[in-house]
């Protein structure tokens, strides 16, 4: 029953070409990743639906590593930024410059202009370097000196912070945050992942993890395959179903703060893409479901007394999830 239902998919959007692509990026990462299924997943959907990714994790557990050899992944151009208290935001976005020759002053292009940029501990800059981000980010594009420079596609920021280390660090202030379309929390592996870490690690004999990731997937690909899920199907009651939770952390007794009319976008948009990622051309509350938590993690906050409690931002998205009847 299930295989004529993708046969009928096929038939309405060509997905089985995304998928199969999909699969070759997880394939590719998996020769040195392990146990980061979830993060990989999420990288991708991002990556298909333009969207940023900020990671939190502790240090040492390959966050910086599977950002960059996902990025290898991609025949694309690849910019890593490390974020420091001293850095301007001429150091990222460029600077004019004087040509003696012409007598006229030149733009010179910071490390931001590449496809996909790895910003090593977002949370280390200052403010005003931070602010720098938020044009790029929202519009795919920087303004200078009166010019404005269009960013070349694809362009995706993946942003790491340390939760841990709050010394000599700037937390990143709401409205930046809610340029990122998931935040994504890395744990610890499980004792049987560390094992398997440990046996890579030893079987691979000196060999740097790029060595063995190969690009797999062509810009043109991707254009082609973030133009199929904008063809998703979405029903009325899934509409619904999204804005209602929403809808629900704005006045929820847990949550000083609620999610915005952008939280409900980011969900769909992501949630068209787990559809088609999975061959599916239509939309179901799982993929809703799925989207929520990465989305939420760092556009609702905690009152100060949930806070307290040691209650987490997850446990009421789930909360809120569950007082919400599931769309049939």
């Amino acid at each position: 029953m299930e295989e004529n239902n993708d046969i009928n998919f096929y038939n309405r959007i060509p997905l089985e070409d995304l998928k199969n692509a999909v699969n070759s990026i997880k394939a590719e990462l998996s020769k040195v990743i392990i146990g980061q299924d979830r993060f990989v997943e999420l990288l991708i959907v991002s990556l298909l639906v333009d969207g940023h990714v900020l990671i939190e994790g502790v240090p040492g557990i390959a966050k910086t590593v599977t950002a960059k050899l996902f990025a290898m992944t991609l025949k694309t151009n690849f910019s890593r930024i490390q974020f420091t208290p001293d850095l301007m935001p001429s150091d990222i976005l460029g600077t004019s410059i004087f040509n003696v020759k012409s007598s006229e002053f030149e733009f010179k292009q910071g490390p931001i202009f590449s496809n996909i940029i790895l910003i090593d501990e977002i949370n280390r800059a200052p403010a005003k370097t931070q602010a720098a981000l938020f044009e790029i980010m929202e519009e795919a594009q920087v303004t200078m000196d009166g010019t404005t420079y269009k960013m070349e596609a694809p362009f995706m920021v993946l942003a790491t912070q340390n939760p841990i280390e709050q010394e000599g660090t700037y937390a990143l202030p709401e409205a930046q945050l809610d340029r990122f379309l998931f935040k994504i929390k890395i744990q610890y592996p499980t004792l049987e992942e560390e094992v398997k870490i440990l046996t890579t690690h030893h079987e691979r004999k000196g060999l740097k993890p790029q060595t063995l990731i190969k690009s797999v997937l062509t810009p043109s690909k991707l254009k082609d395959y973030k133009k199929s899920i904008q063809e998703v199907v979405v029903e009325e009651k899934i509409i619904r179903y999204v804005a209602e939770i929403i809808s629900k952390t704005r006045n929820h007794p847990h949550l000083y703060l609620g999610g915005s009319p952008r939280a409900s976008i980011a969900t769909l948009n992501a949630a068209k893409a787990f559809a088609a990622i999975s061959g599916r051309d239509f939309v179901i509350p799982e993929d809703i479901k799925k989207a929520l938590e990465p989305v939420l993690n760092h556009r609702v906050i905690l009152t100060p007394e949930r806070e307290m409690e040691g209650m987490t931002t997850e446990s009421v998205v789930n909360m809120i999830v569950e007082s919400v009847e599931i769309p049939r």
